[in-house]
């Protein structure tokens, strides 16, 4: 394995919690969701064989807390498969190093997140002038140079397939990151949406912090391209998931998911897409 693995020089601790922190949901008997801070992973276990994989790796400086939650669930000296990534922004991938270096796993993401993840390219840098509440306007300290996890990441299979997660598929639904994904399993459909839309307002300092739950789109602050972000939330809505676990906010069910994520679509231009910011502007 690399011995060289980093994170971005602008990585650092961001003091931002949630009522929900450490707290974590069994969502189904395999599929558990626990909250770092302001935002979730969640581990998928195969029944068959009880092996698990992480899909994320928090906040950052989460690793050690992230491997105790894993010992926790799983028992001492336990390790996933691998890791799979919804895309690569720094509270998504904020343990990730550390996590790689301990565990020595595998990592997957799609093509297009590569270079955010291998040292080659820094993320469009976060917009604090977007419309939205204080987190938005505090974005201005998140990090957004790549980490580098050398050849430890891999590109997930062109198939669709999910490595160690049998009866999974990955739809590529960008907006929020070029190759931002979600997660689907269609025998009990059941979706791991990561940023693609949220059920917390997340630019909103209060509702973060009480995790006011209803569904938004992605979070302002760091989604470059809108009309993607739109056609994502519309693939993923046509799936009529019956549960949804997201990056942010708690995991929605049933009739609440359904009426949610129809007037999110619905409204999308009115109520996910910001009146003014860096990246509408260039878009307008």
């Amino acid at each position: 394995m690399d011995q060289n693995l980093s994170y971005g020089a602008d990585y650092k601790y961001i003091p931002a919690t949630s009522v929900n922190s450490g707290a974590g949901t069994e969502v189904l008997s395999d599929i558990y969701c626990h909250t770092i801070q302001i935002v979730n992973i969640c581990f998928v276990q195969d029944p068959e064989t009880k092996s698990f994989v992480l899909i994320d790796a928090g906040m950052p400086k989460s690793a050690d807390k992230i491997m105790a939650v894993t010992e926790e669930r799983f028992g001492k000296n336990s390790r996933p498969k691998a890791i799979i990534l919804t895309h690569g922004h720094f509270d998504h991938v904020g343990g990730l190093v550390n996590l790689v270096k301990h565990w020595n796993v595998p990592v997957y993401a799609h093509k297009l997140e590569l270079p955010f993840l291998t040292g080659k390219k820094s993320y469009p840098e976060p917009d604090p002038s977007v419309e939205g509440g204080l987190v938005a306007k505090a974005s201005s300290m998140f990090p957004n140079e790549p980490i580098d996890i050398g050849s430890s990441i891999a590109e997930l299979p062109a198939d669709g397939s999910v490595p160690e997660m049998p009866g999974w598929k990955w739809i590529h639904t960008p907006g929020h990151s070029p190759g931002h994904i979600s997660l689907y399993r269609e025998s009990d459909r059941i979706l791991i949406a990561g940023d693609a839309f949220i059920t917390v307002k997340q630019d909103s300092l209060y509702k973060v912090m009480v995790q006011d739950r209803e569904i938004h789109g992605p979070p302002r602050y760091f989604t470059t391209d809108w009309e993607a972000a739109k056609k994502s939330v519309q693939t993923l809505e046509a799936l009529k998931p019956a549960i949804a676990i997201t990056g942010h906010g708690e995991p929605m069910y049933e009739e609440e998911l359904s009426e949610g994520l129809k007037k999110l679509v619905k409204t999308f231009d009115q109520t996910a897409v910001p009146d003014f910011g860096r990246y509408v502007d260039d878009e307008q």
